[in-house]
């Protein structure tokens, strides 16, 4: 059974319709590359799936759970979002840390938040802050950062930032681990360790959703390529089948023009 399913999901913006029909899914464990040019629509997708943007038709579900369909007003209650958002991480291109909080504590805030809602809370308080900062180490340690529990955003490189926003997503324990774009505000020499970490969640057997411009990334990490253009997914498939044998002239296009820029 997918973890993830998406049906015919359609978006626009105005009279711009950003998504056309999208439909997909994503098995446990499997590692889904995005690409496409600026504008196909890569990011509104990953903003439906974290419901930060509400798709206009289709449906969305994880681990079999309806978590949205267009037709079903009582999938779309805004008290609910929060709790549904909590399926996703997501791991912006910006980084997005707090800037008043150090390292350590940009990982648990949302955690502590969340544990505050629990019935026990009170009676558990000392036990489960515990637990939760104990993982933000272990979570820490996995990114290569624990000599950098105590310091802030502004201390840190880019590529450390960027590993930091990983980290925090991962506190969550979210089904599905999703990437916009993780190393365009990077450096280039900073870029590699970035990506060293999402390998390494890929042979842990991570769910990821990654929309991301490195190609060579793209075909070593992924299970599968979906390739959109102009709103629509235009192939899908194997890293080898669309890199090195794409059915459609649209896909060879934008990967001739991709490798010879």
């Amino acid at each position: 059974m997918p973890v993830l399913e998406v049906k015919n999901l359609k978006k626009h913006f105005g009279d711009t319709k950003v998504l056309d029909d999208i439909s997909f899914t994503l098995e446990k464990g499997s590692t889904l590359s995005i690409i496409g040019a600026s504008g196909s629509g890569k990011t509104t997708l990953l903003r439906c799936l974290n419901f930060l943007e509400t798709p206009d038709s289709g449906s969305i579900y994880v681990n079999n759970e309806k978590l949205f369909d267009a037709d079903d007003k009582s999938t779309q209650k805004e008290s609910e979002k929060r709790k549904k958002r909590l399926h996703f991480g997501l791991v912006f291109q910006s980084f997005n840390l707090f800037p008043q909080h150090n390292v350590l504590k940009n990982i648990t805030l949302a955690c502590e938040l969340l544990a505050k809602d629990q019935k026990d809370y009170k009676q558990n308080k000392k036990e489960i802050l515990a637990e939760i900062d104990k993982r933000a180490h272990e979570l820490l340690d996995s990114v290569g950062l624990s000599d950098k529990l105590f310091s802030y955003p502004h201390q840190l490189s880019g590529g450390q930032q960027q590993r930091v926003a990983i980290a925090r997503a991962l506190a969550l324990r979210p089904d599905i681990l999703c990437f916009d774009e993780p190393t365009s505000a990077l450096d280039p020499e900073l870029t590699g360790e970035v990506l060293k970490v999402i390998k390494s969640l890929a042979e842990r057997d991570t769910t990821m959703i990654i929309v991301t411009h490195e190609m060579q990334f793209a075909r070593e990490v992924s299970d599968i390529v979906m390739f959109m253009d102009d709103g629509i997914v235009v192939e899908q498939g194997s890293p080898e089948s669309v890199f090195c044998a794409p059915d459609e002239e649209r896909t060879r296009r934008f990967l001739e023009r991709y490798f010879e820029g």
